[in-house]
């Protein structure tokens, strides 16, 4: 059962989350659209943790790489202020970052994965490392590109959020969570928006079904070993390196609980915030109306044009597929529906949130159930696709809108 409110034009939005909640009752999500500016589906439900308590109004749920979009806006608003251009040297602005030879990488490089510094694996020695926010701020700092900034692309899965709040906090001369509190949250109201939970919120969240990550197996035997080797060599020869994926998304030698409240209350600006879809939906439906909300004017349009034109197409060396890397975001995956002006942040597990701009249209989805199944990815692709279908409907209905 869901609870909520949802439009009538956007039922099939209802329906087809209700499809991908759990019957077994363990996991639950919540929804949120805005069209033209408005709220039109606000739905929650299912379960909030393994025991099968109910999903809340107020539930916030881990979303992973969903927070980096968060944090790419937070960029955004301060370049709009006029505190830095997208095409300044970060060292402008934080010097220590032009260690190892990365004085020339700039805030657009940095924010399409473009910089070279992916390899996390490289970086930490134990998982525990990331929660110490000084610590990686030094690290990325410190740390050696692996080709040529703005020669090639590859998805910095962790290292994007410390590379992008490091940036933030030398241009704001605040901390990160401050920013984001002043610049984001309270001009929006966005409550249910945090990256490093605080103690007193710490009984809202949703925990993962699937939190729990173990260190990758090695081959046993000498033979496992050399036919991982020519499965590897295959692939490469393909563009696909196995290699690269793994060091970009696997620092875990050790077990890492993601439900962990040391981890929920660290600041890991690629892929510990947790959020309510409703926060979500609001931060993008600001974008798509062209930068303001309910009175809150954060960003210009033509900001909004910039941030959403499409900085690179080929295949990304981590990921293997076309991203279509925007400045912060990636193309949005639609199930049914052409989106070409779509851009957003989708997160591991089937949370992610994205704007249409040329539609008003923002979407998001929280979950905590999934992740482990491959199946689970095509269900926010499935929710925006419905989404973009009712819009559709309505610009050929005579004019009526929600």
């Amino acid at each position: 059962m869901l609870e909520g409110t949802v439009h009538p034009e956007f039922a099939e939005v209802a329906s087809t989350l209700r499809r991908g909640i759990p019957r077994s009752g363990r996991g639950g999500a919540a929804v949120c659209v805005y069209h033209r500016g408005r709220c039109v589906v606000d739905l929650w439900g299912g379960s909030r943790d393994g025991e099968g308590s109910p999903w809340r109004e107020d539930t916030v749920c881990l979303s992973f790489s969903t927070t980096k979009g968060v944090a790419s806006t937070l960029l955004h608003i301060l370049v709009e202020q006029g505190r830095a251009a997208y095409d300044d040297p970060v060292t402008r602005h934080w010097p220590e970052f032009g260690a190892q030879g990365k004085d020339s990488v700039t805030i657009r490089q940095l924010l399409c994965h473009e910089a070279g510094l992916y390899r996390i694996a490289d970086m930490v020695e134990h998982p525990d490392e990331m929660l110490d926010w000084e610590h990686m701020i030094e690290v990325v700092a410190n740390a050696a590109p692996v080709h040529v900034p703005g020669a090639m692309h590859g998805y910095h899965a962790l290292t994007y959020g410390w590379l992008a709040g490091g940036l933030i906090e030398s241009i704001a001369q605040r901390p990160f969570q401050q920013v984001l509190r002043e610049e984001l949250v309270e001009p929006l109201s966005l409550e249910g928006m945090f990256i490093g939970m605080p103690p007193d919120a710490m009984a809202r969240r949703a925990t993962l079904l699937d939190a729990r990550v173990e260190p990758p197996e090695l081959p046993v035997d000498d033979w496992r070993a050399t036919v991982r080797e020519r499965i590897e060599t295959v692939l490469s020869a393909a563009g696909i390196e196995l290699p690269e994926f793994r060091a970009s998304l696997m620092p875990f030698s050790e077990p890492f609980d993601w439900n962990g409240e040391a981890v929920a209350a660290a600041v890991i600006p690629a892929a510990n915030g947790h959020f309510t879809a409703r926060a979500l939906a609001r931060m993008y439906a600001m974008i798509a109306n062209g930068g303001e909300l309910d009175g809150a004017s954060l960003l210009s349009r033509a900001t909004v044009a910039e941030i959403g034109r499409v900085q690179n197409r080929g295949r990304d060396k981590v990921l293997f597929v076309p991203m279509q890397w925007r400045l912060g975001y990636h193309r949005a995956f639609v199930l049914g529906s052409r989106v070409p002006d779509a851009f957003g942040h989708y997160g591991y597990g089937s949370s992610g949130a994205f704007c249409d701009p040329s539609r008003n249209l923002a979407v998001a989805m929280v979950v905590n159930s999934g992740a482990a199944s491959t199946g689970a990815y095509s269900r926010l692709p499935r929710l925006a696709g419905a989404a973009v279908r009712a819009v559709d409907r309505l610009r050929f209905s005579n004019g009526v809108t929600p």
